[in-house]
């Protein structure tokens, strides 16, 4: 079921990866004030995971949120890890571990099986204290975490995770599912299955103003032929398109701060916020039903909101395209 017929409050919402004490650990009071600042300016969709801190993201997101009526924000979350209470502080998650050090110490198993998705489902109804999760994503079977194993990883996830959601959104215990992923492969391999049938998918740090014509070549037209939702997650390539320094969650390189200082150079000439063209550049593909920046502080936040309605000239994104700092193949919001 698209996704975007749940989103009456506008496509903007909050990826809640900080919250797991990504990058720093954050303080609760921090953590739990950021969420409250995302309410108040109106966002209604909230994605967290069980990864994230090994279950402290959603943890704080169902505290934060435990004081509104649950049928009035949009929840999704992710299978494919088993958060266990058994403690291990000398776990191995690779790039996950070092982005979450801070993280709580329990274990977290890879599981991808039938009976590993209902787990991890269980395990996020807990911690978050609802009764339950709109949308639910298959995280990271994907290159990046897996190497040369992720085909197999995949294919453990199509014949377990992907059955099992499959029948939880047929039996209306969920809307929708797709899969969760930083890597575009997986998701043309998903779509292109005549059964089981996502509805939506969160793809994150290939649908950017920095990094995009890859996902325009096959996946974006795929997905809208389809009619699968694309929710795009990290629209700041990891942080250095909003100050940051990290892309792909690790230190950029030369390379990408010299194409990000041009695109800084463009956006200063126009007086454009940079977070404004990145939110808004994503948003402008027909196929990009909600966009899902993550933030750690309230002032963010509002950063956010205030880049998704700030006016961008077109001139802005005509000098972008000239520039070849966008695909000439990309949609933009002159092009609506």
């Amino acid at each position: 079921m698209s996704i975007r017929q749940y989103l009456p409050h506008g496509p903007l919402g909050f990826g809640t990866a900080p919250l797991g004490n990504m990058f720093r650990d954050i303080p609760e009071d921090e953590a739990l004030a950021t969420v409250e600042a995302a309410w108040d300016a109106g966002t209604r969709y909230f994605d967290t995971a069980p990864l994230y801190g090994a279950g402290l993201s959603e943890i704080r997101l169902g505290k934060a949120l435990a004081k509104y009526k649950r049928d009035d924000y949009v929840l999704s979350t992710k299978v494919g890890r088993v958060i266990l209470d058994e403690i291990d502080p000398d776990q191995k998650l690779g790039q996950a571990g070092q982005l979450f050090a801070a993280g709580l110490p329990n274990k977290v198993v890879n599981d991808y099986s039938e009976k590993g998705t209902m787990l991890s489902i269980e395990g996020s109804l807990k911690r978050l204290g609802v009764d339950h999760i709109d949308f639910v994503w298959v995280h990271d079977v994907a290159q990046d975490f897996y190497r040369d194993e992720w085909l197999a990883m995949l294919e453990s996830a199509r014949t377990g995770a992907f059955v099992a959601l499959d029948r939880l959104r047929d039996e209306g215990v969920i809307k929708g599912w797709g899969l969760g992923v930083n890597k575009t492969e997986p998701v043309e391999i998903l779509l292109g299955l005549d059964a089981p049938r996502p509805d939506a998918t969160l793809l994150a740090g290939r649908y950017t103003l920095l990094d995009h014509a890859h996902a325009l070549q096959r996946l974006m037209p795929a997905a809208a032929a389809r009619g699968v939702d694309i929710v795009v997650g990290g629209p700041y390539s990891s942080g250095i398109l909003a100050g940051g320094k990290h892309f792909e969650y690790a230190e950029a390189s030369p390379e990408i701060v010299a194409r990000v200082e041009k695109i800084k150079a463009t956006a200063a000439r126009f007086d454009v916020p940079i977070k404004a063209a990145a939110l808004q550049f994503s948003l402008a593909n027909p196929a990009v039903a909600a966009v899902i920046p993550g933030a750690s502080k309230p002032e963010r936040i509002l950063e956010d909101h205030a880049a998704l309605n700030a006016t961008i000239p077109a001139d802005f994104w005509v000098q972008m395209r000239e520039q070849g700092l966008v695909s000439p193949d990309a949609p933009l919001p002159i092009d609506r």
